[in-house]
C-alpha cells in the first residue's frame, strides 16, 4: 500500500474541511453560548400545550429581550437562552409565561456574567497553548534518540492544530446549520481530542522510530511507509472498536443534551486518527525530502 504516494490528495481532502468552516468563523465568529460570553438559560416545563419556539420568543421581545433562542428538548421542556438576566428579571419573565400559556415549572436557572464569559475564554486557550507546549517538550524529549527529534514535536503540533480545525470548522458549520454553540462541553470535547490527537501521533512515530534502526538503508518515504502500514490496522480497530462506535451511540440515542458533544467527539477523534496516517506522517516525509524546494523551483521556472 503506497498510502505516502498520495499524500497531497490527503492535504486538499483536509483543507476541503477546514476552509468553508473558517470562512464561516471569519466572517461571523464561533457561535458561543452563555458560557463564555455571559448570558442566561431557563428551562421551562408546561403543564399544558407547549408552545411554539416563536411564541416564546414574542413574550421575550415585549419585555424587551431581543436576543433570544428558544430550543425545545426530548423531555418535553423549552430551553430559553438570551442575555443575562437577574432574580428579578428572571421572575418577571417566568410570570409572563405563565399568563400567555399556563402553568409552568422551572426545571433550571443558570445566568453566567460577561466578566466570567471572559475569563473562561482566556483560560480555555491558556489550556489549549500549554498542552501544545508539553506535547512539543515530550515528543521531543522521548525521540531524542533519533536525528531531528525536535520536527517530530512539531508535526505532532501541527497535526494537533489540523485536529482543532477540523472541530472548528465543523462546529461553525454546526452553528450555522443546526444552532450548535461553543459551551463548555465543547471544550472537554476539543481537549480530549488534542489527548486522543497526540496518542496517535506518538504511535505512528514511535514504529517510525523502531524501524529506523532496523531498515537504516531504507529511503525515508518507504521507511514511513511500511511503518504506517504497519500500524494502520492497530490504529483503526483501536478506534472503532473502543469509542467511534460508542460515540455514534451516544449520539444517536444519548438525548439531545449530549448529541452536540458526542458528534463533535466522534468527527474530532475521527480526525485525530486519519490525522496521525495521513497528515502527521505526510509531512514529516515532506519536511525530510524538503519538496518545498521543488515547489518553489518549478514556480521560478514558470
Amino acid at each position: 500500500m503506497n498510502i505516502l504516494g498520495k499524500r497531497y490528495w490527503y492535504f486538499a481532502l483536509s483543507l476541503l474541511i477546514i476552509i468553508p468552516g473558517m470562512i464561516l468563523i471569519i466572517l461571523g465568529g464561533l457561535p458561543l453560548s452563555i458560557d463564555f460570553t455571559g448570558g442566561s438559560i431557563l428551562e421551562v416545563r408546561f403543564t399544558g400545550k407547549t408552545p411554539a419556539p416563536a411564541e416564546v420568543v414574542h413574550v421575550y421581545e415585549n419585555l424587551g429581550i431581543k436576543d433570544t433562542q428558544v430550543q425545545t428538548t426530548s423531555t418535553g421542556t423549552i430551553q430559553i437562552r438570551s442575555s443575562f438576566l437577574d432574580e428579578a428579571a428572571s421572575t418577571e419573565i417566568q410570570t409572563a409565561l405563565q399568563t400567555e400559556f399556563g402553568e409552568l415549572s422551572v426545571e433550571k436557572f443558570d445566568s453566567v456574567g460577561p466578566s466570567i464569559g471572559e475569563q473562561v475564554t482566556k483560560r480555555a486557550s491558556l489550556v489549549v497553548a500549554i498542552a501544545a507546549l508539553a506535547v512539543v517538550i515530550y515528543i521531543a524529549f522521548a525521540f531524542r534518540g533519533l536525528e531531528h527529534a525536535f520536527r517530530y514535536g512539531i508535526i505532532a503540533i501541527i497535526a494537533m492544530i489540523h485536529d482543532v480545525a477540523i472541530v472548528m470548522s465543523v462546529t461553525a458549520i454546526g452553528g450555522r446549520f443546526w444552532g450548535w454553540q461553543v459551551d463548555s462541553l465543547f471544550l472537554t470535547a476539543l481537549l480530549t481530542v488534542i489527548g486522543f490527537s497526540v496518542q496517535d501521533k506518538i504511535v505512528v512515530f514511535d514504529r517510525i522510530r523502531e524501524n529506523s534502526n532496523i531498515y537504516r538503508r531504507l529511503p525515508f518515504e518507504t521507511l514511513a511507509n511500511h511503518s504506517i502500514v504497519q500500524t494502520l490496522q492497530r490504529s483503526i480497530n483501536t478506534q472503532l472498536m473502543t469509542v467511534e462506535f460508542m460515540l455514534l451511540a451516544l449520539a444517536l440515542f444519548g438525548g439531545v443534551t449530549l448529541r452536540e458533544f458526542a458528534v463533535i467527539l466522534l468527527i474530532g477523534l475521527l480526525s485525530g486518527t486519519y490525522s496521525s496516517i495521513f497528515i502527521a506522517a505526510p509531512i514529516l516525509v515532506v519536511w525530510e525530502n524538503r519538496e518545498w524546494r521543488t515547489w518553489f523551483g518549478r514556480k521560478a521556472e514558470a
